[in-house]
């Protein structure tokens, strides 16, 4: 699948949950997305071994999630997963509550901020699904993105 989400933790918030797929549904109307969901580890080092597992034979980009990385705007972001598609798609990984190892940064193409301020995992999940889910109808013209 060209659209790939690896998140660190469960979702405990029901209503997020709810969200979260809502999201998840309406994107597999725009070619779809797997939800890669990690166990917790003690630290960002041990989730990070995690996570870059996930992404050994991704062949597309991966963009770590980190407020200290480049902000873009929304059809910026279209513009990105319309040129990943080409090179194989684009995958978005969110770290758990101590944020991301210095191995995932490293191995992203770019990390990217959604704000300077910091969200609790299942925000920073329901924000970036519904952020995919706007990028992919700005690409398709529908009227969702004003």
């Amino acid at each position: 699948m060209p659209l790939k989400l690896i998140v660190v933790g469960k979702l405990k918030n029901r209503n997020l949950a709810e969200l979260c797929a809502e999201y998840a549904k309406r994107l597999s109307h725009h070619g779809g997305i797997e939800i890669v969901e990690l166990k917790d580890a003690l630290s960002p080092e041990a989730e990070g071994l995690k996570i870059l597992d996930a992404v050994k034979n991704f062949k597309g980009a991966v963009y770590a999630m980190g407020e200290e990385g480049e902000s873009i705007s929304s059809r910026g972001l279209s513009k990105i997963l319309e040129a990943d598609l080409l090179r194989g798609g684009s995958a978005f990984i969110i770290g758990g509550a101590y944020g991301l190892s210095g191995a995932v940064k490293s191995r992203a193409n770019k990390v990217l901020s959604m704000s300077a301020m910091t969200f609790t995992h299942e925000f920073a999940r329901a924000i970036l699904l519904e952020q995919l889910y706007r990028a992919k109808t700005i690409s398709a013209g529908t009227g969702y993105h004003h």
